[in-house]
């Protein structure tokens, strides 16, 4: 017969189906190899498929898209927190705890939101891999890089939202992703989008980890610690991130639209 293995995707950052940035998470009843893993997160098809086992201090905690294990990622430890929570694996008033390739992480309940605690990446002035630019389809400007990705920041809102990046090019660049931000309008501080073609995701919809950049970045420019986010990609999402020391508190919200069984 096989075995089977219960699936559920979240669109997290979000509070309404079919926006935000969907996950898949597994809770798992055993430890899975590498390559089983990496082959679901292929099945699913999606920015990050999210793999927990339950261990003495917490949860483990790990992230796969569909070509590559990553070290940080944010919506999918939201979409996990919300799982758990949701399915009545874990107390919703007890805050949860994570070991992932990037230490501990914890999420909390804050009222329909929930708050992760990250480590902070800030960015630093850096030299641009030859052809971001035109890749990009802008005007050379400052370009700044974090522990992952490359940042560019662009004059305007319409600047970002316009953006049509050439994704083979910015795939040979060798970078993780690259973010994309100016600030917002309204009641929007900043807004940003985020490109991963060499992790195998040419948009990314919502990407908390690229936002452990941005909460820094902006919050020196600015002058305030608690930043309201738009990641202006086609399905959107919206965050609030908290700059505290070297840490930071991304707050979304998270919806279930997919719960399904694995058979393998």
């Amino acid at each position: 017969m096989g075995s089977t293995q219960s699936i559920v995707t979240v669109d997290a950052f979000t509070s309404v189906p079919f926006a935000g940035n969907p996950a898949a998470v597994c809770l798992l009843n055993e430890p899975k190899d590498d390559q089983w893993m990496a082959l679901v997160a292929r099945e699913m098809n999606l920015s990050e498929t999210a793999f927990l086992l339950k261990v003495e201090t917490g949860y483990s905690l790990r992230w796969f898209t569909p070509v590559v294990e990553v070290d940080l990622c944010g919506h999918a430890t939201l979409a996990s927190a919300h799982a758990l929570w949701e399915g009545g694996h874990a107390p919703a008033d007890s805050p949860l705890t994570f070991s992932t390739r990037s230490g501990t992480l914890t999420a909390t309940r804050r009222g329909n939101a929930i708050e992760l605690d990250f480590p902070a990446t800030p960015p630093s002035p850096s030299s641009p891999p030859a052809g971001l630019f035109e890749a990009l389809g802008i005007s050379e400007r400052p370009v700044y890089k974090s522990r992952f990705d490359y940042l560019v920041e662009c004059d305007s809102e319409q600047g970002v939202r316009q953006l049509n990046p050439n994704y083979t090019s910015l795939q040979s660049l060798g970078a993780r992703g690259i973010m994309v931000t100016a600030r917002g309008s309204g009641d929007v501080d900043i807004v940003s989008r985020f490109f991963a073609p060499g992790a195998g995701i040419d948009e990314d919809p919502v990407t908390g980890s690229a936002h452990c950049t941005l909460g820094p970045y902006w919050a020196e420019k600015l002058g305030k610690t608690t930043l309201r986010c738009f990641q202006a990609s086609a399905r959107g999402g919206a965050l609030t991130v908290e700059v505290v020391g070297s840490r930071v508190k991304l707050v979304g919200q998270a919806v279930t639209v997919l719960r399904g069984e694995l058979h393998y």
